[in-house]
């Protein structure tokens, strides 16, 4: 009865550990991608590419129809577990299992950032709702529009981007209103944005561009010289994460269990559901920097 008490206790502990954790845990993902929730094990986005937009309404109204694009996310299962001995949850020495139980849960409240920024990188090479790299040149009507450069980060650069991205127009030839309000680095590059972005002078020239955008740098982005610049300000994101199920707190601790019957071993787990792809690419602009 004793042990079953300790086990009760140090079950309620960790649960309180892992929700503290997780709730004090910050994201940004977010801010790039529109937060979709799913019901099924894949969604179709057929309505990617239709932009509403209002037009004086003389005869009858024009109905847009929903293009039927073959973009589809299928949901993902995800996991982390972590093992603690029965000999020291019935010696109530759990005080060394807590940071452990702390990074679960950081590391379950960071996976839709992995998820997020990761398919931000594959965008060179992924196919989004167009049938082309997210990262490419894409056709809207008549016009043709590239939000890809090879070009590093430097003011024209940025400035060439920025003036690339706010010219994008609609199939009717009418401005998105394309606004960029975010530029995003890896580390290598944070004091290359910081001067383009926070410097008052440039050359002892007072600089236009200064705040114009935000700057976030992302630790997961893999390349030191790819940067991108994003409008988020938009109801739809440039990206998407699709939430099959939101990370899920499990344990596995009865005796009977296989894994405590035979190995003395208790099971902490998290488990979570979903994907991450592509939204509209007129909101965003990449390079790889290599150039």
């Amino acid at each position: 009865m004793l042990i079953q008490q300790t086990i009760n206790k140090a079950n309620v502990g960790f649960k309180t550990i892992f929700n503290k954790a997780f709730n004090e845990t910050k994201t940004e993902y977010e801010r790039v991608a529109t937060v979709v929730p799913s019901s099924n094990s894949s969604e179709s986005y057929q309505w990617l590419g239709t932009l509403p937009r209002l037009r004086k309404w003389v005869g009858d109204k024009i109905v847009k129809n929903i293009q039927n694009h073959d973009y589809t996310l299928k949901n993902e299962p995800f996991e982390a577990t972590i093992s603690i001995n029965k000999f020291d949850m019935q010696d109530d020495n759990l005080g060394i299992y807590k940071p452990q139980v702390e990074s679960l849960a950081q590391s379950a409240k960071l996976h839709p950032e992995e998820l997020v920024f990761g398919v931000l990188e594959t965008g060179f090479t992924n196919k989004c709702y167009d049938g082309v790299t997210f990262f490419g040149s894409h056709k809207v009507g008549k016009f043709t529009y590239q939000n890809k450069s090879d070009k590093a980060l430097t003011m024209d650069s940025y400035i060439e981007a920025r003036a690339n991205m706010m010219k994008i127009k609609d199939e009717e030839g009418k401005s998105l209103r394309i606004m960029p309000d975010l530029l995003i680095v890896p580390p290598a590059l944070e004091k290359t944005a910081m001067d383009i972005l926070k410097a008052d002078f440039i050359n002892g020239t007072t600089n236009p561009y200064k705040n114009t955008a935000e700057i976030l740098v992302v630790p997961e982005l893999n390349s030191d010289t790819a940067w991108y610049l994003l409008d988020t300000k938009k109801p739809i994101k440039p990206l998407i994460y699709q939430e099959r199920q939101k990370p899920k707190f499990l344990t596995l601790t009865n005796d009977t269990d296989d894994i405590v019957f035979m190995k003395g071993n208790y099971l902490y787990s998290v488990e979570a559901r979903g994907n991450a792809g592509y939204g509209f690419w007129q909101m965003a602009y990449g390079s790889t920097g290599t150039a």
